[in-house]
């Protein structure tokens, strides 16, 4: 029997098998109500609600502070012999490289198709919300973190959510947290070994082998196949066994660079049709209320907008924490204020660049898209990149392994505090799961499993269930924190003679 019989053969029982698990999980995660002609998936909302709540509660912080913000990105209030790992700008680099990928290249396509120009509008708005999401979760999760023996840490929800609630109200929370904690950690684990592993794999080996050789080239073959997966997984072995602090290294250099080339490819070719950027705007500002899309209307514009942003930033999922709970601090609200630039990154400039290439750029897949035919996701974008640089789809493929390499890292460290949290942090657990993590890498060149992929992101958006109850718990928790921090700021700017600026004041509890 040959390997490609065999990985089909694997294909078709594990979709016969989950198919309707995962139709039933999806089903009830991504519960539909009507509204306005069109359907409101509820998680979208519970996400974009929480944004809206913790933005009145912490007085619009991501634009009050975000001067602030960058500042402490730049090392500005760093203090010698601070807890931690990583610096400020390494740990939002690797949180950032978790959810800059796919989802902004081919995401956003599937927005501006489905809900016309205006989805872009809605999608800014989302990634703009989010940023006080990703303040609360992240500061919670440097205050909760656990520091080992061995100078690593331990954070995210699995550490906050039981630590916080039982600090917060005794026996009762702690119990609550214990299963908030335990139901996130599983969530965690199962989206990053399919989601964040096999589905990043198969993709960029998708890609590979179609933009180098096609369907007749030795990619293409099953050989082809293993051998990339071999080699995907021995460099992710290699960055792995040096824990954050290595992913960090790798994250620090490779997230930027791919950001700046991406973002660089855009401009050219917004540069090169700048006489149709005033059109493009005023398209997407007229279609966020005036929309024309397949989803129907301005509701199904916003609708789109806001659940590809959710998808894209991760903002409410508790994910990001982990990576953040490593950084170099005493201060765990520093830390938050820096996650909150990274909504802002993922989803107002990445994007945005992505939404405007496209609409300027207008390709003929993009029109056949909007009229409902089954063309999308990357392709668009290539095609939109190709009508000024047509060697750039090429590059693209290269951006679009280094996407999917990145995130591989980084939710395979998130993958390793949840399973360590689960079954212990021993020598011999880690090194099950990094045994375990790698073989996915190599069946996701082989196999598709897309019934399991699926089921994977009903986790991942269950997940943003159990973390927000604690945030919204914890919210007069991160409010002390983020008090202590400003204070500390003012002292520094007083000692360093330097006006203590408009953007520490303190700040003053604000309630829904």
């Amino acid at each position: 029997m040959s390997l490609d019989s065999i990985t089909t053969t694997i294909d078709d029982a594990v979709s016969d098998f989950f198919d309707p698990v995962a139709t039933t999980i999806g089903d009830i995660v991504f519960y539909t109500v009507p509204v306005a002609g069109t359907d409101l998936p509820l998680i979208v909302a519970w996400l974009v609600i929480a944004g809206l709540v913790f933005t009145a509660w912490f007085g619009l912080i991501q634009a009050r502070k975000l001067k602030l913000a960058f500042d402490v990105v730049r090392g500005r209030y760093d203090e010698k012999d601070s807890p931690g790992e990583v610096n400020h700008f390494q740990a939002l680099t690797a949180a950032v490289s978790g959810t800059v990928g796919l989802g902004n290249i081919a995401g956003v396509a599937v927005a501006v198709s489905i809900g016309g120009p205006g989805a872009t509008f809605w999608m800014i708005l989302c990634g703009l919300l989010g940023m006080a999401t990703k303040f609360v979760e992240v500061t919670l999760g440097v205050k909760y973190r656990e520091e080992h023996p061995d100078g690593t840490v331990s954070g995210g929800p699995m550490h906050y959510l039981p630590k916080g609630l039982a600090e917060r109200f005794g026996r009762g929370g702690a119990q609550l947290g214990k299963v908030l904690a335990v139901l996130a950690s599983v969530m965690i684990l199962f989206f990053g070994l399919f989601g964040g592993n096999l589905f990043q794999t198969n993709q960029s080996y998708a890609q590979i082998s179609s933009t180098f050789g096609g369907e007749d080239g030795f990619l293409a073959s099953s050989a082809g196949a293993v051998l990339f997966g071999l080699v995907v997984a021995a460099l992710v072995g290699l960055v792995l066994l040096g824990g954050i602090r290595s992913i960090a290294s790798v994250t620090s250099r490779l997230v930027p660079a791919m950001a700046i080339m991406y973002v660089l490819a855009c401009l050219v070719v917004i540069l090169a049709n700048v006489t149709a950027v005033p059109d493009a705007i005023g398209n997407i500002l007229q279609g966020a209320f005036e929309a024309e899309g397949v989803a129907g209307g301005v509701i199904g514009a916003l609708i789109v907008g806001f659940q590809r942003a959710a998808f894209s930033n991760e903002a409410g999922l508790g994910s990001a924490p982990i990576a953040h709970s490593a950084v170099k601090t005493k201060h765990p609200a520093s830390e938050g204020l820096v996650a909150l630039l990274e909504p802002f990154i993922d989803t107002v400039v990445v994007c945005t660049m992505t939404a405007l290439t496209i609409v300027i750029a207008a390709p003929a897949s993009w029109d056949a898209a909007r009229e409902g035919n089954e063309i999308g996701g990357v392709t668009i974008t290539s095609d939109a990149f190709e009508t000024v640089l047509p060697w750039f789809p090429n590059l693209l493929t290269v951006a679009v392994l280094l996407f999917a390499f990145s995130t591989i890292l980084t939710w395979g460290y998130y993958g390793l505090k949840a399973w360590t949290y689960l079954f212990g942090r021993s020598k011999v657990s880690e090194t099950v799961f990094k045994v375990v993590w790698s073989v996915f890498v190599v069946a996701g060149s082989l196999l598709s499993l897309d019934s399991l992929i699926s089921l994977a992101d009903s986790a991942l958006f269950l997940l943003s269930v159990f973390n927000i109850i604690g945030l919204y718990l914890l919210a007069p928790v991160v409010k002390r924190e983020l008090d202590k921090f400003l204070a500390y700021v003012r002292d520094r700017r007083s000692g360093a003679g330097e006006p203590d600026a408009g953007s520490a004041e303190p700040e003053t509890a604000k309630a829904p």
